[in-house]
């Protein structure tokens, strides 16, 4: 997966940077400075993953509302310390 940031500031940047590297995530910075082809490949991905999630839900993969909203119900029990049903 990718994801392209655009920071608004030096302070938001190192803080972004700060908190990748702790966590040890892979990235690239300077990403408009190194050219198009950069922006065109995480396109190319990004319309890639697109793709593939729209015919999983094609395909019938996919989860209904209720059923979601089950999930973040028994997870906030979960989290409450409630037994979960």
């Amino acid at each position: 997966m990718s994801i392209l940031v655009n920071t608004h500031s030096d302070v938001e940047e190192q803080l972004l940077i700060a908190f990748l590297n702790s966590h040890r995530y892979e990235y690239k910075s300077g990403v408009i400075e190194n050219g198009e082809s950069d922006i065109e490949t995480f396109l190319d991905q990004y319309n890639k993953e697109l793709d593939e999630a729209d015919a999983e839900i094609d395909a019938g993969n996919y989860m209904s509302h209720e059923e979601v909203e089950k999930i973040f119900s028994d997870r906030r029990k979960n989290l409450n310390g409630n037994k979960m049903e």
